[in-house]
């Protein structure tokens, strides 16, 4: 039986990867992409459950982040860069599957608002940090010692990085550009020693890519 401090970062990212197997489960029983349009918010709903749970075990999420400004202005710069290699990271070689994406509309075929705003804060706000506390707090530690809040993330070597980063990619359809952005926060956290300047970085990211998607209507993205 897992302890806290590892149930508390697996259990809210199975979650969210649980829900992405239903989606996909009742879309291949039939239902469609308007039928299944509310599921993202009550995904999105259960992960901010979660982690407020288990909120007193994110010790390294201790507030307000001791980031510098030099670490504040490099992770939001990484996010954007990664930003611009996930938008040109989409040759036919470089993807894994297909994806639709994500459309919020409503029946009238126009956007629902509410659900863009609900996708645009889940994606920019809430999968940066359960994504970052499974990925990089245990996982990429867990791969350097089991007891993983032992690990100081300076001491991380190359082979948690790559094996913590892959993976990262394989979760991913567009599979290049995850590697990409596994491996740019996984040094973020290595050089900070703390769990925030990957996450601001994860987030400009996301927050970044849903403005794009929505702006353009690029809606495979999302």
């Amino acid at each position: 039986m897992p302890d806290r401090a590892t149930l508390s970062r697996i259990a809210p990212f199975a979650a969210y990867i649980l829900f992405i197997a239903i989606a996909d489960i009742l879309s291949r029983l039939g239902m469609s992409e308007m039928d299944l349009r509310w599921l993202y918010p009550l995904k999105i709903g259960v992960v901010i459950g979660m982690l407020w749970f288990w909120r007193r075990e994110y010790t390294e999420m201790a507030w307000p982040p001791t980031l510098g400004t030099r670490d504040w202005l490099i992770a939001i710069g990484v996010g954007i860069a990664v930003f611009i290699a996930w938008i040109n990271l989409g040759a036919d070689w470089m993807v894994v599957g297909k994806s639709t994406g994500y459309q919020p509309v409503g029946p009238d075929g126009q956007l629902d608002w509410l659900l863009v705003a609900v996708r645009l804060a889940g994606a920019a706000l809430v999968v940066p940090v359960m994504e970052e506390l499974f990925w990089r707090s245990y996982l990429m530690r867990w791969l350097v010692d089991t007891d993983f809040l032992r690990v100081n993330p300076a001491s991380v070597g190359i082979k948690a990085i790559a094996i913590a980063s892959m993976l990262f990619a394989i979760e991913h359809s567009l599979w290049l550009a995850g590697l990409v952005a596994g491996i740019a926060y996984s040094l973020l956290y290595v050089r900070s020693r703390s769990i925030w300047s990957p996450i601001v970085a994860h987030g400009v990211t996301n927050g970044a890519l849903g403005l794009w998607v929505i702006v353009g209507g690029h809606w495979g993205y999302w």
